[in-house]
């Protein structure tokens, strides 16, 4: 499938840009009163239901901007990505083998794109600082864990000062790792995917995946107790 001609006749060409995306697939959540499966839904985009494929675009999205906005830095180019991911995912859909959900397929070409995109801006996947792995106790492992579980938006008061968020914490901190570190942060602790399905994503075994997890949340507590108290973190 070398052109879109039916798909982009019904609808306008993509938009750079997530928050636009679930407009161009309306008329989806009106078409079915359950979600296809994966098989069900390649096969009516093969078949020319191009509204099939806003479904798998409604279904995607979160977990796609997920990647996008933890690898690439600028707005713009985000955009940009956002409506080659999608395109690509499209007109590769006839080579998707039910190996993997589709989810995770699309999740990997989302990845490859970003990584092409790093790539060509010479940007660092990983921090030359995180490279090398250092020894953590099952204490620290664990302490962070329960730092990154935590889904309680509460505010802390001292001094009369009024304390960020937990989660606003969590998310400036987060944005100073590598972006391969946020990209398995994210999809681990936000997507809970396993360690299997990151794997798949990001073409690593799940040994390299779970030690780059952990050398990520070592990281990430690292910059929390450099910046914060460990008791405004309770």
């Amino acid at each position: 499938m070398s052109r879109l001609p039916s798909f982009q006749s019904n609808l306008p060409p993509f938009p750079a840009t997530f928050s636009y995306l679930p407009r161009l697939i309306s008329a989806v959540n009106n078409y079915t009163e359950h979600t296809p499966d994966d098989k069900h839904l390649v096969h009516k985009v093969l078949a020319g239901d191009t509204r099939a494929f806003g479904t798998i675009v409604n279904n995607t999205e979160k977990l796609v901007a997920q990647i996008v906005f933890k690898m690439i830095p600028v707005e713009e180019d985000r955009k940009d990505l956002a409506q080659d991911i999608y395109l690509k995912a499209y007109k590769r859909l006839a080579t998707f083998r039910f190996q993997a959900k589709l989810s995770t397929w699309i999740a990997q070409i989302a990845y490859n794109t970003c990584l092409d995109y790093l790539e060509k801006k010479k940007l660092a996947l990983i921090n030359a600082n995180d490279r090398e792995g250092t020894r953590t106790d099952a204490n620290d492992q664990e302490e962070i864990l329960d730092i990154l579980n935590a889904r309680a938006n509460r505010v802390v008061t001292q001094d009369g000062m009024v304390r960020k968020d937990l989660s606003a914490i969590l998310n400036e901190e987060m944005d100073k790792l590598s972006p391969v570190f946020k990209t398995i942060v994210t999809l681990y602790h936000n997507e809970e995917m396993s360690y299997e399905e990151i794997g798949q994503i990001m073409d690593l075994p799940e040994g390299t995946v779970k030690s780059y997890l952990f050398r990520a949340r070592k990281k990430l507590k690292e910059n929390l107790l450099l910046t914060y108290k460990k008791e405004d973190l309770c």
